[in-house]
């Protein structure tokens, strides 16, 4: 009997993959850099699941060129990189990877809200330059304190209620702004529910952490910029097009605020020649606020189950598109 096939865009933890070779035909990529548009559709034309990544263009096009396609499973909490309408118009189950990645991207969030306030890689890159000339000095890399200052958080799901907790160990105040009103985060964390305005304003650190939508899409623009504090820094590992970069460049180059760190950019991997990255005041990081090998195994568990589940005719647990 042939055994169903699956195509995985790049080279997952072993511990999912193990799932998936315990009864399907797997067929990994295992090139670091991923597979083109032209390669996913020779792959998946008789393919039954695919195991995609964020950076994985899945539109219409390629999901009609896989007429036995049940399930697109996505390494990632965020899907805007396939096209939904088209998957349920072919009754293919869309999952992604929830809660799996919390814990870790707010780690990272609070990182890089550290890193750029106490110029963790600034002070770094200033040792290995051989500019310690003096051994300690009062005024020597002033940073901005975390405690007692105030943390808002944009967009109240998993990611930034953790956030928020971790900003509460500090004895931050939190202000946070999201469609609706979470009562028992409220209750939790002191939070304060605001309107976007008032939190730009009051915030020293503004964090994002919202989906990319139609709504969210340049979200942080010059217009937005121009509310928050000169002393004021913003963090971001929710998706690049969230913040316009030029309106995001200006405002650091001019120091209208602070700081910036960010984990995510609008094209990725971010051109070397980005204005950003000539700017003292922003840290950086390549997308890697879910990668701990902890987390990054549990998301390939979590995508190996929901394809089995498919493909064995049940229904998976993290669905994004059902039938």
């Amino acid at each position: 009997m042939t055994k169903m096939k699956v195509f995985v865009t790049r080279e997952i933890l072993p511990e999912g993959l193990e799932i998936l070779r315990k009864n399907f035909d797997v067929d990994v990529w295992t090139e670091y850099a991923p597979p083109s548009k032209e390669i996913i559709k020779e792959r998946i034309k008789d393919a039954d699941a695919i195991l995609t990544m964020l950076s994985d263009k899945i539109d219409a096009e390629i999901i009609n060129s896989a007429p036995k396609l049940k399930i697109i499973a996505q390494l990632a909490v965020g899907y805007d990189n396939i096209d939904l309408k088209a998957a349920k118009e072919r009754g293919i189950y869309v999952t992604n990877t929830p809660d799996a990645l919390t814990d870790a991207s707010a780690d990272f969030s609070f990182a890089l809200m550290m890193a750029i306030s106490r110029r963790v890689v600034e002070a770094d890159k200033y040792v290995r330059a051989g500019k310690w000339k003096v051994a300690w000095h009062p005024s020597m890399m002033l940073g901005a304190p975390l405690r007692g200052t105030t943390m808002g958080i944009i967009g109240a799901g998993r990611i930034g209620q953790a956030m928020a907790k971790r900003g509460r160990g500090f004895d931050m105040r939190i202000l946070y702004y999201n469609r609706s009103a979470k009562p028992e985060f409220e209750k939790e964390c002191g939070a304060k529910r605001v309107e976007l305005e008032e939190l730009l304003k009051e915030s020293d650190f503004v964090s994002l952490h919202v989906p990319l939508n139609d709504q969210t899409r340049g979200l942080i623009n010059a217009e937005k910029l121009a509310l928050m504090k000169k002393t004021a820094y913003l963090i971001s590992n929710a998706r690049g097009p969230v913040i316009e970069e030029k309106a995001l460049y200006e405002a650091l180059k001019n120091h209208k605020i602070a700081g910036a760190a960010l984990d995510v950019f609008c094209t990725e991997p971010t051109p070397a020649d980005n204005p950003l990255l000539e700017l003292d005041n922003i840290v950086v990081a390549p997308h890697i606020s879910s990668a701990n090998t902890v987390t990054r195994t549990k998301m390939s568990v979590m995508n190996a189950e929901d394809i089995t589940a498919v493909l064995m005719g049940k229904e998976p647990k993290n669905i994004v598109v059902g039938k």
